[in-house]
């Protein structure tokens, strides 16, 4: 999963994309071995700028609009947590929600994607993006983190939402001992029988470790990315694809 990022403040400004450059970007991550690419419009790195839903879709729907005309073979994954964005995005074009609150700051968010009829990607997190990393706080990570999936697999059966995806959230409400701990039971999440999806691409949890910056975490990334395929992540978000697609093919090899 290719991150294309239709902002001007993502932690990362090598993500970053406007109309004029997103379908030639999208280009490149198909060419280089993309399954889905994500689009999103706004940040949400720890303390970001909430936007509301329609300076949201006046940044995303001319990219899914290009992108699906020119790839319209493509899967576009929308990323947003207002269903708002979510359902004009799948009219323009993308065909699967992307949400990093799973429903909880729309609740409006699972019943739209049940009538949609696309697959829906949710992810844990407390709080919002300007709360969370206050929210860090777990008596048992694991088990909690399952919990919420849990009962958020429940509620979108109820909804009529087949296809899900899980996120544990690497990032969101997680201190870095945190994150290296969900990474390391990554695999306990094969129980609930969903795809796993793992979002480390140049995050804080590798700069840091590392002492360097985001710009320079792309060989932690890659570390980290095998890290989680061997713990059975099915799915990698990333800002660098043609590294990633590399890690997949080198650790299917393993068998």
């Amino acid at each position: 999963m290719g991150i294309l990022n239709v902002t001007p403040d993502s932690f990362y400004p090598g993500s970053r994309v406007d109309t004029g450059d997103a379908v030639q970007r999208a280009g490149r991550m198909l060419s280089d071995g993309a399954d889905i690419l994500d689009i999103g419009g706004q940040s949400t790195r720890p303390g970001s700028e909430a936007l509301d839903a329609a300076e949201e879709m006046s940044r995303v729907l001319p990219v899914v609009r290009a992108i699906h005309g020119a790839y319209p073979e493509a899967l576009l994954s929308i990323d947003t947590y207002h269903h708002q964005v979510a359902a004009a995005a799948v009219e323009a074009g993308a065909s699967m929600v992307n949400d990093i609150s799973s429903g909880t700051l729309d609740p409006e968010m699972i019943p739209a994607v049940a009538g949609l009829n696309v697959p829906y990607v949710m992810m844990h997190m407390k709080g919002t993006p300007q709360t969370m990393q206050k929210e860090a706080v777990y008596q048992d990570l694991i088990r909690e983190v399952m919990d919420h999936f849990m009962a958020k697999m429940a509620e979108c059966h109820r909804a009529g939402i087949r296809d899900l995806v899980i996120d544990p959230g690497f990032g969101f409400a997680k201190t870095l001992p945190q994150n290296l701990e969900l990474l390391s039971n990554l695999s306990a999440f094969r129980i609930l029988g969903l795809p796993i999806l793992a979002g480390l691409s140049r995050k804080s949890m590798v700069y840091t470790l590392l002492g360097t910056s985001a710009e320079h975490a792309l060989n932690g990334t890659t570390v980290l990315n095998t890290v989680a395929l061997m713990q059975g992540a099915h799915i990698l978000r990333v800002h660098d694809v043609k590294e990633a697609r590399e890690a997949v093919r080198l650790t299917q090899a393993l068998g």
